[in-house]
């Protein structure tokens, strides 16, 4: 497949104000959970077009993509206004390397993410890989407040049938939430409330994690996992961490 593919809008889910979901029906070449599309839209006579990673597993449809709106952003706050049945194109083939598939194998895998870099993460859990290699999965989302927390009725759900496997631990960092830690991801990482909730250490010998979201905690969080040995995988160089930058 060449060119652009046109798809249809089948659901947009608003989360708040700002953050949505968009479901989409286009006829796209198969993926890798973790992977991303781009979507593009006509606008003040020129085509404009941003990544987004895809939120379903890659043998369910529709497509699904978790965004947020930005002020003066062309694209998402043009997507947000769609409707059922309007049209948004897409490309026929994904891009992107932030998949298990190049996470080497360890006991336990950590994806931590922040804000909408939820979604690749989302991905990852609803297909079969993270469980058929890794005997406990933690996932954490950091946000600034509870209404963030989009997903976590899924979340929980998946945390309850896989009890024994997987813990989900949502963080807020501006206001008291129950069932959630307050603060930053890096604030609870240092001063041991993370890995507490989470009821499991993060070691170099025995963790691989995958890190999402804000540039910042992306840099911060690495920073605090290479004083316990932890490094980058690279080409031809494993390691125990993961990255990609996401907005």
């Amino acid at each position: 497949m060449t060119g652009w593919v046109q798809g249809e809008v089948r659901e947009i889910r608003r989360w708040t104000e700002r953050l949505f979901s968009l479901r989409i029906d286009a006829q796209v070449e198969p993926f890798l959970a973790g992977q991303y599309n781009r979507l593009r839209l006509w606008i003040d006579g020129e085509w404009v077009a941003r990544p987004y990673s895809y939120v379903n597993a890659p043998d369910v449809r529709p497509l699904e993509f978790y965004l947020v709106t930005v002020p003066g952003g062309p694209l998402t706050n043009r997507l947000v206004q769609l409707h059922r049945g309007d049209t948004v194109e897409l490309m026929p083939r994904a891009s992107g390397l932030f998949t298990l598939e190049n996470v080497p194998d360890a006991r336990d895998l950590w994806l931590i993410s922040t804000g909408t870099g939820l979604g690749p993460f989302l991905s990852i859990l609803r297909s079969g890989g993270c469980w058929e290699r890794f005997e406990t999965v933690r996932l954490v989302h950091g946000v600034r407040h509870a209404d963030d927390l989009s997903y976590r009725d899924t979340l929980r759900e998946l945390a309850r049938e896989r009890a024994d496997r997987f813990r989900y631990l949502p963080i807020v960092s501006r206001e008291d939430t129950l069932d959630a830690l307050r603060g930053r991801i890096t604030e609870a990482l240092a001063d041991g409330r993370l890995e507490h909730a989470a009821g499991l250490e993060i070691g170099a010998d025995s963790s691989q994690v995958m890190l999402c979201g804000n540039p910042e905690m992306v840099r911060d969080i690495q920073a605090r996992l290479r004083e316990r040995g932890l490094q980058r995988c690279r080409r031809g160089h494993p390691g125990q961490i993961t990255v990609e930058n996401y907005w």
